[in-house]
């Protein structure tokens, strides 16, 4: 039998496993390849001689030998996560107030969450929103206002700032149902033409739709803009016009049929999100690991999201 002696990571790739439901999300989690999360995995099931998990279903479940192992990872990963806090704390302190500045309209539904456990994991840190929408999060931590932005765009050559990847995803198009539009299999600039786009009250440069694919186009339709996502869904529901949200943002008013959705561009428009930190903070424990939380809530809850790789 192999000598493959169980370690910590082992554990974790089967959490993962379990949390996730399939091997392609929970090599995102761990930001491996799927190829090396599948040697793992076999590499265990050789050094035990069983298979742990069943890998024709979906979402994955786990044979009894998995299962014990599982609860082993339950057991042990907590106490092991506590333990590396409070040697954080004993050694740069966690005292602190992280302020947290907002560009996107519809990150609260996921930035909460993670905000949350965050609370939970370092309850010495102060938790704050800046408040308002801002159109210049980044420049805020220039400015010591803010500790953290969350930002759909960066400048790679952004000085005293630290961005990290947080995760991608499709931007769609709403539409009306039986709208004509959702005849075609995918929405072109020339679509929009005609039509009303309703969209958040921000600069041009900060809506994926205008910035990458309307403006190139030469493309400028009428618009109207509103703050609020649930009015903008209401506008789109009643025939107003068409608007261009996240999926994720909007995949519960599609399930319910409130409106309908459509792919732009033959391969999907594709939004990200980072987290900028300004320098003078990248050593605090707390900051990265809220990092990790914030990729790991929005893939765990977040519908059809993909993580970025992390940098090494």
């Amino acid at each position: 039998m192999p000598t493959t002696p169980l370690e910590l990571r082992h554990l974790k790739t089967l959490q993962a496993l379990r949390e996730t439901g399939n091997l392609s999300r929970a090599a995102q989690l761990l930001n491996l390849t799927q190829s090396a999360l599948s040697y793992q995995l076999r590499a265990l099931e050789e050094h035990y001689a069983t298979p742990l998990f069943e890998r024709k279903s979906n979402p994955v479940s786990f044979f009894v030998a998995g299962q014990r192992l599982l609860r082993l990872a339950d057991a042990v990963l907590p106490l092991i996560d506590e333990a590396e806090r409070d040697v954080s704390r004993l050694v740069s302190g966690a005292a602190g107030t992280l302020r947290i500045a907002v560009e996107c309209h519809t990150c609260f539904d996921w930035l909460m969450p993670a905000m949350d456990a965050l609370r939970e994991r370092w309850p010495e840190v102060e938790l704050d929103i800046v408040s308002g929408f801002q159109a210049d999060p980044v420049g805020l931590l220039h400015q010591d206002r803010a500790d953290l932005a969350i930002v759909s765009d960066v400048d790679d050559g952004e000085a005293g700032v630290v961005v990290h990847p947080l995760f991608e995803f499709e931007m769609v198009a709403l539409l009306p149902k039986g709208d004509a539009l959702l005849g075609k299999p995918w929405l072109e600039a020339a679509d929009f033409a005609d039509r009303t786009l309703i969209t958040y009250p921000v600069p041009d440069e900060m809506l994926d739709l205008v910035r990458r694919v309307l403006q190139p186009a030469g493309i400028a339709p009428a618009r109207r803009t509103t703050e609020l996502t649930v009015a903008m869904l209401q506008l789109v529901a009643s025939g107003r016009g068409l608007a261009a949200l996240p999926l994720w943002a909007v995949a519960g008013y599609l399930e319910r049929g409130y409106v309908a959705s459509q792919r732009i561009g033959p391969q999907g428009l594709t939004g990200r999100l980072y987290a900028a930190v300004p320098q003078r903070l990248g050593a605090r424990p707390y900051v990265a690991d809220f990092v990790r939380v914030m990729r790991e809530t929005s893939l765990r809850t977040l519908p059809g999201v993909r993580l970025m790789p992390a940098p090494a």
